[in-house]
């Protein structure tokens, strides 16, 4: 299995994935195999993965978000690492995430919030609130991505 998991890695890595994305396929792909006893992915059909799914929203209860994710993991692991393009991945039926209206803070809100933040966190907060950074790429912001001249900030 850790061969397998070595070749995930390093594809992954080639192709710049970040390493968020990298440990959450790798934690997936390992509980996909040992759900199945620790078989080699290619002995197994579109039974066994939608088994790992259904199993994964009927019995652990995950959000429609983390099923799909742990999906888009396998089929990652079939498409690019074995290079098989199965037909029958697509058919595989995902669970549907509810449809829900974001939660926006108003002006009033969000001045509020910033009023109580000092120094770095103020500087921070500021930045996801008006350039709608991730909270990740505002904390790996380096100066060398800051270009006062364009007054623009490179990600």
């Amino acid at each position: 299995m850790s061969k397998l998991l070595d070749q995930v890695r390093n594809l992954i890595r080639i192709r710049h994935y970040s390493i968020r994305t990298e440990q959450a396929y790798l934690h997936w792909i390992k509980r996909f195999i040992l759900f199945h006893n620790k078989r080699h992915p290619l002995s197994l059909g579109p039974d066994h993965i939608a088994s790992f799914l259904s199993h994964l929203a009927v019995d652990c209860n995950v959000t429609a978000s983390t099923q799909g994710q742990a999906a888009s993991a396998i089929l990652f692991l079939y498409r690019n690492v074995l290079g098989k393009n199965f037909p029958w991945i697509d058919e595989i039926e995902r669970a549907k995430k509810p449809s829900r209206l974001p939660v926006v803070l108003t002006k009033l809100e969000v001045q509020s919030i910033l009023r109580h933040l000092t120094g770095s966190k103020f500087i921070m907060g500021s930045l996801l609130y008006g350039s709608g950074l991730r909270l990740m790429e505002c904390l790996r912001l380096r100066v060398k991505d800051i270009d006062f001249d364009y007054k623009q900030i490179v990600v």
